[in-house]
């Protein structure tokens, strides 16, 4: 997918302009309140729960998220949120581990669990005649959790040796290193997958504790996609995870991160080749410059392509990326046997998209790239329950899912030019490899 689109973009960055001249976006707006329609929301003793209805899907999805992410952990407990919850969907005390394999593989369903810096969840999937018992099992299992030392050692090993092979992969070695320098001092600073330390220290003890800590409704979201009534919803949600004490939790924004200058921090390491990434600071999924931005990161995106690996064909994979967090972030990356020169190019189509002006037909040609690869993304139940939770924890709200189109859409060739300008500065890097080829002028100007 990702090559077909940079063939069929690659003729049209030949029309980037060098005048100042704004053109308008002629695109017509994407209507969505027929989708939006379809979405209902109400509260169960201060769980809010969302509901998109898709009427005649045979098959169910839902999400069961956790407010807070990074700040509901400490760095002496680091990973229990996702130890705690990998173990929890094990079994419950009324429900034995294999009994609940077995009705799961029979039914063709799935739960499972996963953290992120910003929130974490339950997840499951179903068909729609078996949702009434996959629910069921799901409130037992999550409500009242097991936490069988079998389970817990399983889980446990399976978190630890995840966090050994990573020291041992270059990828996952750089990223350590970037998140370590740009998280100093943050929140972010916790980390959610937890340390050899921290998680082979935490106990069964720790684990319920901490569950009975975060099981508070207003620590809660619940998103469902599928052909359901939203009065039985909310009768099974209240009989059930409505019981949990409310709690007092307050979501708080997370601070900016510190991009006030560049930095360089490199590790000395005998590789057949260098691994390089740059961090930047970027507008969160809430923010305004949001849709220009990721506008700006799918051109730099080609422009790194056709450069660092097509004329100068000096990576196999040079990449331009922006994530979606609360902090975010967007970047530029390579492995290459010459860093300087990868360098140097990758920040070359940055200052081009500074000083230059994108014309009609390139911001068309983005807008039908995120048209269809966002249509894409959200073809199943499951992806359409992440993005809701997404826009409803980080991004202002789930209605904001259903203006993210046309919110690209609207975006102009002078306000790329203007992200460009406002957040591609103080490039914070990580480098892993031969330190002594390195040019630091070329990093920290």
């Amino acid at each position: 997918m990702k090559m077909n689109y940079l063939s069929r973009f690659a003729l049209i960055l030949f029309l980037l302009s060098a005048s100042s001249l704004v053109f308008a976006q002629n695109g017509n707006l994407v209507d969505f309140s027929a989708q939006t329609a379809l979405v209902s929301e109400f509260d169960v003793n201060g769980l809010k729960v969302i509901l998109k209805r898709r009427p005649g899907s045979a098959t169910v999805a839902g999400g069961l998220f956790i407010r807070g992410g990074a700040r509901n952990i400490t760095d002496k407990n680091a990973g229990i949120e996702q130890l705690m919850l990998s173990t929890a969907i094990e079994a419950g005390k009324t429900v034995p581990r294999q009994a609940l394999r077995r009705e799961l593989a029979s039914k063709g369903s799935s739960i499972g669990a996963a953290v992120s810096n910003d929130y974490s969840a339950i997840s499951f999937g179903t068909t729609k005649p078996d949702f009434p018992r996959i629910f069921d099992l799901l409130a037992k299992v999550v409500l009242d959790p097991a936490f069988a030392e079998d389970d817990l050692k399983r889980n446990r090993e399976q978190i630890l040796t995840g966090l050994r092979e990573s020291g041992s992969v270059p990828e996952a070695a750089l990223a350590t290193l970037q998140e370590r320098v740009i998280y100093a001092g943050h929140p972010y600073a916790n980390d959610v997958t937890g340390t050899p330390a921290t998680i082979g220290a935490l106990t069964a003890d720790d684990l319920r504790a901490y569950h009975k800590k975060i099981m508070e409704t207003q620590r809660l979201l619940f998103v469902f996609v599928g052909d359901l009534d939203p009065e039985q919803l909310k009768a099974k949600i209240t009989e059930t995870f409505g019981k949990l004490p409310r709690g007092n939790y307050v979501d708080q924004p997370y601070p900016a991160l510190d991009f006030s200058k560049g930095s360089l921090d490199a590790t000395q390491r005998s590789l057949p080749t260098n691994y390089l990434k740059g961090v930047f600071a970027a507008p969160s999924p809430d923010n305004a410059d949001y849709y220009a931005m990721r506008v700006a990161m799918a051109v730099l995106q080609t422009l790194v392509y056709q450069e660092v690996r097509g004329r100068l064909q000096l990576s196999y994979a040079p990449d331009a990326e922006i994530d979606s967090l609360s902090a975010n972030t967007a970047n530029i990356s390579v492995s290459t046997t010459d860093p300087n020169h990868a360098t140097t190019a990758m920040l070359n189509q940055m200052k081009f998209l500074k000083e230059r002006t994108l014309n009609q037909e390139v911001i068309e040609e983005i807008s039908s790239f995120f048209l269809t690869r966002h249509y894409m993304g959200q073809e199943t139940s499951g992806a359409q329950v992440g993005e809701l939770a997404k826009y409803e924890l980080i991004g202002g709200g789930w209605r904001k899912s259903y203006e993210f189109l046309n919110g690209v859409k609207a975006v102009t060739g002078s306000d790329v030019q203007k992200v460009a300008n406002k957040y591609m500065k103080n490039i914070r890097f990580a480098y892993i490899g031969n330190t002594a080829v390195l040019d630091r002028k070329i990093f920290v100007p």
